[in-house]
């Protein structure tokens, strides 16, 4: 790769990291960064907000993942927004803890439309509720299903 292109491409997560530290200050906290990722740990209440950012101002244009990650003594939702045109293929992985008696966060499938399939896939597998989804129903399992099959709590039939 020409040199010069990679010095560019290496500035442009210290610019991310510095757009989202200005604009969210005290409620996110940029952990990490390596080559076309930028990591990022952000309060609940902040979601929507920082999404919509990314989107409007930075230009990440896609929300390629959303997932529930259990803790045990909280749950994590992880979300991995990619931008391909301003940032040329950069990442931003956003996780965001929820405590266990309040699985709820604001959604994002207003921002991003293919949002809508990963929220509802992480509220059926994990509990997770993402308020204001327009339609969170469940995708995979039957709709008699009263459990989430993917929190550690969940104990498969026979298994110990």
């Amino acid at each position: 790769m020409d040199t010069e292109i990679r010095e560019y491409q290496d500035s442009w997560e210290g610019e991310i990291k510095g757009k989202l530290e200005s604009q969210f200050p005290g409620k996110l906290t940029v952990t990490g960064t390596e080559t076309r990722r930028v990591y990022v740990k952000a309060d609940k209440a902040i979601i929507h907000d920082l999404c919509k950012f990314l989107h409007d101002e930075l230009r990440f244009e896609h929300c390629a993942s959303i997932a529930g990650v259990d803790m045990k003594d909280y749950m994590q939702v992880v979300y991995h927004i990619d931008n391909y045109t301003t940032y040329k293929g950069e990442m931003v992985e956003i996780t965001t803890d929820l405590p266990n008696d309040d699985l709820h966060v604001h959604t994002v499938s207003d921002i991003w439309g293919g949002a809508n399939w990963h929220e509802r896939e992480t509220w059926e597998l994990f509990g997770i509720v993402f308020d204001e989804h327009p339609r969170l129903e469940r995708l995979l399992t039957p709709d008699t299903y009263e459990f989430f099959p993917f929190r550690k709590s969940y104990k498969l039939r026979g298994w110990e």
